[in-house]
């Protein structure tokens, strides 16, 4: 059975400067799976460039064993990927209901909003409590909580997630991960960027190292949280 997400040979450009070299990997139906490592190693790059907003300069990308390199954003969200950006990219004049709203423009998922939306309220009741308020009155956990569950709002078979801890308090980052973790046990299939490591690790199944915009490690979670190279560079130990 081909993996749902398969990125085969990447390797992206900006201008003469390589960002990603020969990167592959694959994520299958139901999985967790992180790409690790330090700022500026080409993690929100690959993001990119799955989703659409980057053009590889070549390699393959195939979703549902269907190449989508190349392929406008639309289309791809409408094939069912969607991407949670770095930074969270609300938009601070709509409400919190709006910005959800806004998850859902494809067919599919304007077909079911209603249903979603309740579905959204009870996996994050805060966002509920405040769906009439301005998202540019959210704390910084409560803002990532719904750039999450705006990515929610289009019914993906696979959400991409960003550096979900950027900005965040620390005590805050537990609870993100704590909700990705559990998106996670309900069967919703993950591929996450993120350069706190400790965290993401403890809850992915599989995780790829990037180092200068190469993989240079990868293993189960447990096995990188393990690795002697993790353990030295990254986690202080």
């Amino acid at each position: 059975m081909a993996a749902m997400l398969e990125v085969k040979n990447l390797n992206v450009y900006y201008g003469k400067a390589q960002a990603v070299t020969d990167v592959s990997f694959d994520v299958s139906e139901g999985e967790v799976v992180t790409v690790i490592g330090p700022n500026g190693a080409g993690k929100s790059t690959i993001m990119k460039a799955i989703a659409g907003l980057l053009r590889p300069t070549s390699g393959e990308i195939r979703f549902k064993d269907k190449r989508i390199d190349g392929k406008p954003t639309y289309d791809i969200v409408g094939a069912g990927l969607t991407l949670v950006p770095e930074g969270r990219k609300l938009f601070p004049t709509l409400t919190v209901r709006e910005n959800l709203i806004m998850g859902s423009y494809t067919r599919r998922a304007k077909a079911k909003r209603s249903e979603t939306l309740k579905e959204v309220y009870s996996i994050f009741p805060r966002l509920e409590e405040r769906k009439d308020q301005l998202s540019s009155n959210l704390s910084g956990g409560e803002a990532q909580m719904l750039a999450i569950a705006r990515g929610l709002m289009a019914l993906p078979s696979l959400l991409l997630v960003d550096e979900p801890s950027v900005g965040l308090a620390p005590m805050v980052v537990r609870d993100v991960f704590e909700t990705l973790k559990k998106l996670g046990e309900r069967g919703t299939t993950l591929l996450i960027v993120e350069q706190h490591i400790e965290h993401v690790l403890r809850m992915a199944g599989r995780g790829y190292l990037l180092e200068n915009g190469q993989i240079v490690l990868k293993g189960t979670g447990r096995e990188l949280l393990n690795d002697k190279h993790v353990k030295t560079h990254y986690l202080g130990m």
